[in-house]
């Protein structure tokens, strides 16, 4: 395998390129549980061009019914970026103070489900801003959401054949 930058540029463009519609390449998850992680997981793809094809623990979309659960659900989404070992995007988890943009916040609950997936957008000393859809942001502070807890996923870089 070859390693490759993240490209958080093209990351960023795309969030806000498809904030507040919707890319007809891909299902709109909004009826069906939420369209946050199948969002992030587009931006995360635009930064990378490159997806994990192993199946259950892959990490794709090639249609509404040949995807992994890891492109759409918050839980396996983190699962795949902090366990990955094979081709695409992996990510380790950091605090608010070492991300970039590109980069991906998970909000949970105090019971330590986590049920949100924006995409970081923006940093400054003031805050962190995000891009997002189920609730259509871009340029949304951070601070605005309300939740109990906040995980960061630093994306380290992305694998290739």
């Amino acid at each position: 395998m070859k390693e490759k930058s993240y490209d958080r540029e093209a990351a960023v463009e795309y969030a806000r390129t498809w904030a507040f519609k919707r890319n007809p390449a891909y299902l709109d998850f909004e009826k069906l549980g939420g369209d946050c992680t199948n969002y992030a997981s587009q931006c995360l793809y635009a930064g990378c061009k490159t997806m994990n094809p192993a199946k259950t623990f892959g990490w794709y979309y090639y249609s509404a019914n040949n995807r992994t659960p890891s492109w759409t659900g918050v839980r396996y989404l983190y699962d795949f970026l902090t366990k990955n070992k094979g081709v695409g995007p992996y990510a380790s988890e950091t605090d608010r103070n070492r991300v970039n943009p590109g980069d991906i916040v998970q909000l949970g609950r105090a019971d330590g489900t986590f049920y949100h997936s924006p995409v970081i957008v923006a940093v400054t000393a003031e805050d962190i801003f995000v891009a997002a859809h189920s609730y259509d942001a871009y340029m949304r502070p951070l601070s605005s959401y309300t939740y109990d807890r906040a995980r960061f996923l630093h994306i380290a870089g992305v694998r290739t054949w």
